[in-house]
């Protein structure tokens, strides 16, 4: 880990959180609804992302600090599970348990559908 590479995160994760803002604003202007849909989507492409980055990564030799950079740093800063968590906890103070729990099973398995497609895509070979 170097002092440039520390720096590249930060600035990545930077970016990768106003892509979040930008994005997430546009989805609750566009289709206001009290599911988290801006929320589900941004995490699902996410780890669509990722998942596409690692099967590549893992297909070619790429360098540590690039990965860092845009998965630690860009996708960490773009992709939210603490906000996910406390609009699940949200819904439940609000009296919507049923959307609560959908929203909790959905968002864990369509990330790690979105992740294992990304994989798929990425590393076809490995799959």
């Amino acid at each position: 880990m170097t002092v440039t590479t520390t720096l590249l995160v930060g600035l990545s994760g930077a970016l990768g959180a106003a892509a979040r803002f930008v994005l997430d604003g546009l989805v609750r202007s566009r289709w206001p609804t009290t599911i988290p849909l801006a929320t589900m989507l941004i995490n699902i492409s996410g780890a669509f992302l990722l998942g596409l980055l690692t099967g590549l990564w893992m297909a070619a030799e790429v360098a540590t600090g690039w990965r860092d950079v845009l998965g630690v740093g860009f996708l960490g800063g773009y992709t939210t599970f603490s906000t996910a968590m406390v609009e699940t906890v949200h819904l439940r103070q609000h009296h919507h348990a049923g959307l609560a729990a959908a929203n909790l099973l959905i968002m864990i398995a369509a990330c790690g559908f979105a992740a294992f497609l990304g994989l798929g895509f990425g590393a076809p070979a490995r799959f």
